[in-house]
């Protein structure tokens, strides 16, 4: 065994993949894989990008790219079977709503016209089957991306107040009842009112709209993991992007599931908490 990278994640050196593919949804997550992933001993590279979603910048940290619409899933298994990748991971915002609407091909269509229940889990497990069926095995990317996952204890910005910490507690009890209804992960509460609760919008409405109903600001979102959550395409993330929501809504605190979240950008979420008096900070049930 060995650390990799210096990032004092340790990676079995019988474990190390040569070739892994990257089906690339939005913003920072898969740029800050790619370069974990590399530092860890992958060899080769190969993206999955989706036009108008996928940062370009991602195409400097791969060996190869290869650019689709969403929805064209026979063109993207072709794309990754045709490079030699058997083992992909799938990382960034691909909301399901936009997975298939999008120039869908026929095995896309066909794929989500088999469905009873079309949500994150049934979208993406199916997505995953078709993808095994092709030689193709969707696989976690933790094993990469640990040293991105700070735990319990850990806060930028200020410290919570007690007020907060209440909220945070309930927050987070509410919060991980959702999401073992598959509702959604994150809530917005006020002194012990819950202003919002994530649904199929995604986190991002769900902050500007409790962030509305706080009435000036002063409010606390949760965000948690699901319980028994798939780790192949379930991984709730956070950045800077995150945050200068949270100030545009008027939400002064952000508290994440410590140890199962992933923190990206975290120099710049750091500076943007101090400035913006935003405090950012890990929560379990032990904080409760």
């Amino acid at each position: 065994m060995r650390a990799a990278g210096g990032t004092g994640y340790v990676v079995r050196v019988d474990e190390m993949i040569d070739t892994l593919g990257i089906i690339a949804g939005s913003r920072s997550l898969p740029l800050a894989f790619a370069g974990q992933a590399r530092a860890q001993g992958v060899k080769r590279l190969v993206a999955i990008a989706f036009d108008n979603e996928t940062d370009p910048a991602l195409a400097q940290k791969v060996d190869e790219i290869v650019w689709l619409k969403v929805g064209q899933l026979s063109r993207m298994l072709a794309a990754l079977k045709e490079r030699g990748v058997t083992q992909c991971v799938m990382l960034g915002q691909i909301a399901p709503k936009n997975l298939f609407n999008l120039r869908p091909d026929f095995r896309a269509l066909a794929l989500l016209m088999k469905l009873k229940e079309k949500n994150a889990h049934s979208i993406f497990g199916a997505l995953a089957g078709e993808m095994k069926r092709e030689g193709i095995e969707l696989i976690e990317p933790v094993r990469w991306l640990r040293p991105l996952m700070p735990g319990p204890g850990f806060f930028l910005g200020p410290k919570l107040s007690e007020t907060q910490r209440a909220d945070a507690a309930q927050g987070y009890r509410i919060a991980k009842e959702i999401s073992r209804l598959d509702i959604g992960q994150t809530v917005v509460v006020k002194d012990g009112v819950v202003l919002a609760v994530e649904g199929f919008e995604g986190t991002d409405n769900c902050l500007r709209r409790g962030g509305e109903l706080s009435g000036g600001g002063g409010a606390l979102a949760v965000k948690v993991a699901k319980e028994k959550h798939d780790l192949r395409f379930d991984i709730p993330c956070l950045g800077a992007e995150t945050v200068q929501t949270c100030r545009a809504a008027g939400v002064s605190a952000l508290a994440f599931e410590g140890g199962k979240t992933l923190l990206l950008e975290r120099d710049l979420v750091e500076a943007l908490a101090k400035k913006h008096k935003i405090s950012v900070a890990a929560w379990t049930s032990d904080c409760c």
